[in-house]
């Protein structure tokens, strides 16, 4: 089973935080270009089921509850699966003096016949998470002090 944890501080108020980083279809921005398109497919209260679609054509699709007044979603990948067996993701959002603890995890494990091992994938969404937690600030900072 792979399992990762990547947190920033956000300095901008819970609310702004929360609605941005959830704003699916602004994640071909906040995503630092992973996918070339985020496409909302279903709203039902407090579920949305989109797909994304990276550069290289690939897609899947995925669905995210939102838990605004608990402080934290929960996301699963629906289909196709592949290359994962399960990928189930909760995003917290913790408040601080200083701003917003943004925090990911990632649970998941790969399909037996996968290219990479859930060891590698591990160290490509850790980078990766970083990277994009990076982006995630930067934005959402920017658009606080508006």
């Amino acid at each position: 089973m792979g399992h990762t944890v990547n947190s920033i501080l956000i300095e901008a108020p819970y609310d702004l935080v929360f609605d941005i980083s959830n704003d699916i279809e602004r994640w071909t921005e906040l995503f630092g270009g992973e996918y070339k398109e985020a496409k909302i497919l279903n709203r039902e209260g407090n579920k949305i089921t989109f797909q994304l679609t990276t550069n290289e054509g690939m897609s899947w699709q995925s669905f995210r509850l939102l838990f605004k007044d608990y402080y934290f979603t929960y996301a699963q990948r629906v289909e196709p699966m592949f290359p994962f067996k399960y990928m189930k993701i909760i995003w917290l959002y913790t408040p601080l003096p200083e701003g917003i603890l943004m925090t990911w995890i990632q649970d998941f494990s790969m399909a037996e016949e996968a290219k990479f091992t859930d060891e590698q994938v591990e160290g490509f969404i850790n980078k990766h998470s970083r990277e994009n937690l990076k982006i995630f600030k930067e934005v959402i900072e920017k658009e606080a002090k508006k």
